[in-house]
């Protein structure tokens, strides 16, 4: 399984689905609800991939994935899971699902942009979960708050 990390598939769907969004014009929108829809379901489904995938006699980490992220200041984006953070992606998955279906007739302007901020919104929340490095925890943890205030605004 070299090559093949569950994780990193769960926290970069969403970014492919704002990158998607970004192409459609603000007029579509239906199109961009049920393009963020599908997202959003393919991403709570890659988290149950996860979790069945999770090993839970192990105490460690797991789908770990380490990349040097500023190599002159020694500073990695590690990434991995364990049997709490792992519950919390799939319930994060689950809710932005749940908040794109709630939010589909209520929302009748700015919903590309609506939308694009669950969907980024969800990919800082994965990252949140399963980063294991302080300073990105913190910046990931921070960085949560620009599209909630677009959110709670619209």
């Amino acid at each position: 399984m070299s090559g093949f990390n569950p994780l990193l598939i769960t926290s970069v769907i969403p970014l492919i689905g704002t990158v998607v969004l970004l192409f459609i014009p603000a007029s579509s929108k239906n199109l961009c609800r049920d393009v963020t829809f599908s997202v959003a379901g393919l991403s709570f489904l890659s988290s149950l991939f996860l979790w069945l995938e999770f090993d839970s006699s192990d105490p460690s980490f797991q789908f770990l994935l380490t990349t040097s992220w500023l190599p002159s200041f020694n500073l990695y984006y590690t990434i991995g899971v364990d049997g709490i953070s792992l519950f919390f992606i799939i319930l994060t998955t689950f809710l932005i699902l749940l908040c794109v279906l709630v939010s589909w007739g209520s929302v009748t302007h700015s919903v590309k942009e609506y939308l694009i901020c669950f969907l980024v919104l969800e990919f800082l929340l994965i990252q949140v979960f399963c980063v294991l490095d302080l300073l990105l925890f913190y910046i990931f943890f921070e960085s949560v708050l620009m599209p909630m205030f677009v959110i709670v605004g619209v």
